[in-house]
């Protein structure tokens, strides 16, 4: 059947069902990457945007990056210029909750439409491949001597690695309103940071760091998980003696005032877009571990991980 006589035909139904028209345009997503070039949501956002090409539930993509305040300045541009749109999505995820809990920005995540959780990923701990320090240990040792030597650089400030810092100076018994954390626009920001010996030691999710740790320009002396990464031989902080775990999920939004069919149809592309060749491949290649949360499972999951994540910060003394 011809496109335009299947399109036409569609949406004869959709009229005969009382299904709005507009929920059936998917031909172009427009997708908001609240952070800078270069980190996780960025690359969860264009292997998502792939994934819905590759799916042939969106013709075409277009990307808009705005970063800053932990997406709190995406977020705002997102709920702003995007409402009713029912082809707009956000990436986010709990770096985002985090900067909100922190920053208590004026639009708040609540203004958008909860679409689905993609993937979870744990932070790893980097240093330069130039660094005085070999280990984990030896960084403790510099932090309990005197926290302001050492620079914590990473995301925007309630990021997950800024949480994890945090946590890692409290098991350890220093104040963790004394770490010297320095808050990055982007990973790619930070990224460079980290390389240039700008930052005593850089969190970020593996997938960011791994072509450097690979090529040996960093080195990984932690990871935030419970148990080692599959096919990493990076030891876990618990395995140092460091009771810290924490976990980093990403998701995507819709815009505000879309209809519940609206929502219900750009659920659908999403879910349908992490069963295609091009997701199942970004997973393998960037380690994420699928975690898909659709729907009202997933806004109550982020009603609770907000009200966890603001525990955990104020256990550790950031807020």
């Amino acid at each position: 059947m011809r496109r335009d006589i299947f399109l036409k035909s569609m949406a004869a139904l959709a009229v005969s069902a009382g299904v709005p028209l507009s929920a059936l345009a998917a031909d172009n997503i427009k997708m908001m990457i609240p952070a800078n070039p270069g980190g996780g949501w960025d690359g969860t956002g264009r292997a998502l945007g792939k994934a819905l090409q590759d799916a042939k539930v969106a013709d075409a993509v277009t990307f808009d990056n705005k970063g800053g305040a932990a997406g709190a300045l995406g977020l705002a541009q997102f709920v702003n210029a995007s409402r009713g749109d029912p082809n707009a999505l956000m990436v986010m995820g709990a770096v985002m909750l985090g900067g909100i809990i922190t920053g208590k920005p004026p639009v708040s995540i609540t203004a958008a439409t909860p679409i689905a959780r993609l993937t979870s990923e744990y932070n790893v701990f980097v240093l330069p491949a130039n660094s005085p320090f070999k280990t984990m240990a030896d960084v403790i040792a510099q932090l309990k001597k005197d926290p302001g030597s050492v620079k914590w650089g990473g995301g925007s400030r309630g990021s997950t690695e800024h949480i994890a810092a945090a946590m890692i100076a409290r098991a350890v018994g220093v104040d963790a309103a004394k770490i010297n954390y320095v808050a990055f626009r982007g990973g790619g920001e930070a990224t460079a940071a980290i390389l240039g010996g700008n930052v005593t030691v850089g969190g970020s999710g593996y997938s960011e760091f791994q072509q450097y740790i690979e090529t040996g320009k960093m080195k990984p002396i932690g990871v935030t998980s419970e148990t080692r990464l599959k096919g990493i031989a990076i030891p876990t902080l618990k395995e140092q003696g460091i009771d810290v775990a924490i976990g980093n999920w990403r998701g995507v939004y819709g815009a505000p005032g879309i209809t519940p069919a609206q929502r219900k149809a750009l659920t659908e592309r999403v879910v349908k877009a992490t069963q295609s060749k091009a997701w199942q491949d970004a997973l393998t290649k960037n380690n994420w571990t699928p975690a898909l949360l659709a729907g009202d499972a997933f806004e109550k999951f982020v009603d609770d991980d907000f009200a966890a994540l603001r525990a955990t910060m104020v256990k550790s003394g950031m807020i």
